[in-house]
């Protein structure tokens, strides 16, 4: 894939990365968040802001196809218990065809100094003064995978260091709430420009289209997703 282009149409990154929600809740209570909408419509749990385990999602890491799997599609890693977090990493390192993603908005609660090789771990910045959280990251978090994703994004968030960042994902807020924001063209451009800078792979997700325009949408994967996609049959370039 070129670095600035791709030669197709965008794709939708759930196409991609796969949710395996083996935890669903969080008590962070953003008032954009899907995944409690979600909840609340479809009845899952009786309270979203008390986080529940289900175990028995682990028999989905044991398939001997590759996926690349994010497992905080529904929860924040932060909410997550001590022994349910460490089940599932003894987990991971018993299935390493898989790579595994999560998300936290609040790593200044995380104090994992040894996590698994194929895990990768990172931060949600939404505006300007969440930045503090990539530092967390990187001081709380012991990986060689770690990761940013800016969505929804409030303002322009300026100038990052992404110094030890292995990917960055860009989006923007979805769905019909009332004052959404929406990402401007600039603040994705910035961003965007900073990880090449320092050869940090950028995904723009798909919702960005109406807003980069499909010829100025960048789609880059780490090199060990798209070894995983290439097992399954899809040579993402």
């Amino acid at each position: 894939m070129s670095a600035s282009k791709r030669e197709t149409m965008s794709v939708c990154i759930k196409d991609l990365i796969q949710n395996m929600n083996l935890v669903i809740g969080c008590n962070i209570g953003c008032s954009y968040c899907y995944a409690r909408n979600n909840c609340r419509r479809y009845h899952i749990t009786d309270d979203f802001s008390v986080p529940e385990f289900y175990p028995g999602k682990l028999r989905l890491m044991g398939n001997p196809k590759p996926h690349n799997w994010l497992l905080t599609g529904m929860s924040d890693l932060a909410g997550w218990k001590d022994e349910w977090r460490e089940l599932v990493f003894d987990k991971m390192r018993q299935n390493v065809q898989h790579q595994y993603l999560f998300l936290s908005k609040r790593p200044d609660l995380l104090h994992m100094s040894v996590t698994p090789d194929n895990g990768w771990f990172g931060v949600t910045v939404t505006s300007s003064k969440e930045k503090q959280r990539i530092d967390q990251l990187r001081e709380n978090v012991g990986s060689t995978h770690l990761h940013v994703t800016f969505e929804p994004m409030f303002n322009d968030i300026g100038e990052v260091d992404l110094h030890g960042i292995s990917w960055i994902v860009i989006g923007t807020e979805t769905g019909k709430r009332k004052g959404k924001s929406v990402s401007e063209v600039s603040w994705v451009e910035n961003l965007t420009e900073q990880a090449h800078r320092l050869n940090i792979p950028v995904f723009m997700k798909e919702d960005l289209v109406p807003i980069m325009g499909e010829a100025n949408m960048v789609q880059e994967l780490p090199q060990e997703f798209k070894d995983v996609l290439k097992q399954q049959g899809y040579d993402y370039k």
